[in-house]
C-alpha cells in the first residue's frame, strides 16, 4: 500500500477545471494507475484507490490518495502542479504506508481526519421502497459517524472530551438529547452538495446527474481493532469512495495532549 501527497496549484485553469468536478477529478485520479483499465471494478473486500481534497487555505488544497500500487501523477502536474519548478522529485511525494499500518495497536490514541458521504435510507410510507438520502445537518452527519455499530465495524472509537472541557456538563441539551458536539472530540465542517453527470457504459445513455453531499470530519480515535482500522484505512468509509469519499489519515497526537 501507497500513501501519496500533491498540491494543488489554484492559479492555473487546469486546476480549477479537476476540482470544479468530482467526475473530472476521479477520472484524473484513476489515470495515475498504468495498469489499471477504466472498467476495472474493486474486489469487495480488498484494498482500493482512494482519495481526498483537503482544503487548508485558499492557496492550499492538497490531495491525498491511498492506493495499493504506486501512482504516476505526471499529468496532474502538468495540468494543476508546478512542471517548470521541479527540483526535488517529480512534483508529488509517495510513501510506503504499509510499515505505518503495521505499526497500529489497540488502545492507541489518534488524530484523524476524513471526508465522508454520510447518507441513510428511508422511506415515507410502509410500502415504499427505501431510498437512500444524504444527511443534511451537523447533528445528524456527526451522529453517522459515531453511531456504535459503524465505530465497531471501522475498529476505532471516537474519544470524549473530558467533563471539565465541555460546555455543558453532561454533553446534553437543555431538553435533555444527547449534544454529540459538545460530547465528542470530533467537529464537522465543509458541507459541500455537488451535481454531475455519470459517465456511462459504452453504447448506453447518460443517467440523471448524480447528486453529492460531503462533508469533512476531525476529531480523535482510540483504535479498538488494529486488523479492522487498517481495513477501513484502506478500503475507506461509507459510500462514495470513486468520488473523494471515505478517505481516513491519522496523526500522532501532539505531544503532551489530553482528552
Amino acid at each position: 500500500m501507497y500513501l501519496t501527497r500533491f498540491r494543488v496549484n489554484t492559479a492555473r485553469t487546469g486546476a480549477r477545471r479537476l476540482l470544479a468536478s468530482r467526475q473530472v477529478l476521479h477520472a484524473a485520479v484513476m489515470s495515475s494507475f498504468p495498469t489499471l483499465l477504466p472498467t476495472d471494478q474493486p474486489t469487495p473486500g480488498t484494498p482500493r484507490v482512494l482519495w481526498r481534497l483537503d482544503h487548508n487555505a485558499p492557496g492550499e488544497v492538497l490531495l491525498y490518495l491511498v492506493s495499493p500500487d504506486a501512482p504516476d501523477l505526471t499529468h496532474l502536474v502538468e495540468q494543476a502542479g508546478w512542471p517548470t519548478a521541479l527540483v526535488d522529485g517529480p512534483g508529488w511525494q509517495t510513501r510506503s504506508y504499509t510499515p505505518f499500518l503495521d505499526t497500529l495497536t489497540t488502545g492507541t490514541h489518534w488524530d484523524f481526519r476524513l471526508t465522508a458521504n454520510p447518507v441513510h435510507h428511508i422511506r415515507r410510507t410502509d410500502d415504499e421502497p427505501r431510498k437512500r438520502t444524504a444527511h443534511l445537518t451537523p447533528h445528524h452527519q456527526m451522529g453517522w459517524l459515531l453511531d456504535p455499530a459503524r465505530q465497531e465495524r471501522g475498529g476505532f472509537r471516537i474519544l470524549e472530551k473530558s467533563k471539565d472541557k465541555r460546555l455543558l456538563p453532561q454533553g446534553t441539551t437543555h431538553q435533555g438529547h444527547e449534544h454529540h458536539g459538545d460530547r465528542y472530540q470530533l467537529t464537522v465542517r465543509d458541507h459541500h452538495t455537488s451535481t454531475f453527470g455519470k459517465t456511462p457504459p459504452p453504447g448506453t445513455r447518460r443517467g440523471k446527474p448524480v447528486t453529492l453531499v460531503t462533508v469533512t470530519y476531525d476529531g480523535r480515535l482510540e483504535i479498538t481493532d488494529p486488523d479492522l482500522m487498517r481495513r477501513t484505512l484502506t478500503q475507506g468509509l461509507g459510500k462514495a469512495k470513486a468520488y473523494g469519499c471515505g478517505l481516513m489519515t491519522l496523526v500522532p497526537l501532539p505531544q503532551g495532549a489530553t482528552p
